[in-house]
């Protein structure tokens, strides 16, 4: 099982590798967001929705309450929870199938989810220093 290393940058998905879930929706929080804002945010969702089966059954209005410090409360709220519902019930090769996941979350899951990050080539600036990083101290 790949286990990403802790890097100097210490990205979010970096404690979030285990989970493939966590890693998407932290993706969608960060997605046109500055991380400061968005990180606390995260682990509150994470204490009231800590499984795609409960986000997937959340209050649309609620969460976009939740979700407006944000911005893009609407469009994140109805993001995370199809997304969570075809997480469980999508027969899904890689997180770009799902509802909501780009390019961001697809590489951030390549990276951090499976041992893939070397076929990657991120645009995200947080996910290329992570990469770059990689490719200088662990490969041959």
């Amino acid at each position: 099982m790949w286990k990403p290393p802790k890097s100097p940058y210490d990205l979010i998905q970096e404690h979030l590798w285990d989970d493939e879930w966590k890693v998407l929706v932290a993706c969608i929080f960060c997605n046109l967001t500055k991380r400061k804002t968005a990180e606390p945010l995260i682990w509150k969702f994470f204490e009231m929705y800590p499984e795609p089966s409960v986000a997937r059954d959340a209050c649309e209005k609620s969460l976009q309450r939740f979700l407006k410090p944000l911005g893009l409360s609407q469009k994140r709220a109805k993001t995370l929870i199809r997304m969570s519902r075809e997480f469980l019930d999508k027969n899904w090769k890689e997180p770009i199938d799902l509802y909501g996941i780009g390019k961001y979350g697809n590489d951030a899951w390549k990276i951090f989810c499976t041992e893939r990050w070397k076929d990657v080539k991120p645009k995200d600036h947080a996910l290329t220093w992570y990469h770059d990083w990689l490719m200088e101290n662990y490969t041959s």
